[in-house]
């Protein structure tokens, strides 16, 4: 981790955003099986760089994450397939849908939405965390907000990688309808 990519994740105003949620996503990876080296390592980089810059308010940081990897790992000596496929990777966490053939993607997509299907009380962490990081937006506007994503997950599979899905996709479910409820309360 490069110093300045470490300086991002400690910003004051993240709560989940954090390098927490970074070594979370390393664990995640590590129990990921079937996957080669090279796909590992990509997916390594990735999951560094898939949140480098984080403004809640601003609907580009995925777009400015994947530049920023593509110049950090540049300076690194990465070959440009390899910065390519991790910036490829980064922009899909913008909207967190991936091709049935992508299995990378799948992975990576899985990774960062495994928070979904957390214990209750996780769950709750995050949304909280999640809320703080939005402390900007009047209630009402993030409650709307909110609500419009966590629906467009329900009205979708939310893991694409179907071993993520099998173990994920139920509490997940039923973590985003309780949060439903409390935002309508």
């Amino acid at each position: 981790m490069t110093p300045q990519l470490e300086a991002a994740y400690r910003q004051p105003h993240r709560r989940y955003h954090t390098l927490a949620h970074v070594q979370d996503c390393l664990a995640r990876l590590a129990r990921v099986e079937g996957l080669a080296p090279e796909e590992r390592r990509i997916l390594e980089l990735a999951i560094w760089w898939h949140d480098a810059v984080y403004e809640p308010l601003r609907a580009d940081n995925e777009a400015r994450s994947a530049e920023l990897a593509l110049d950090n790992l540049e300076a690194l000596g990465e070959p440009s397939l390899v910065r390519a496929e991790v910036a490829r990777l980064i922009l899909l966490t913008a909207g967190h849908e991936v091709d049935s053939d992508d299995r990378l993607g799948a992975v990576l997509v899985s990774i960062d939405l495994a928070i979904l299907g957390a214990s209750p009380t996780d769950y709750d962490l995050y949304a909280l965390a999640i809320r703080e990081e939005y402390a900007q937006v009047p209630d009402p506007l993030y409650r709307a907000g909110r609500g419009a994503t966590l629906r467009r997950f329900l009205q979708r599979a939310i893991f694409p990688d179907p071993g993520f899905a099998a173990e994920l996709d139920g509490p997940a479910r039923a973590n985003i309808e309780r949060e439903l409820e409390l935002l309508a309360a």
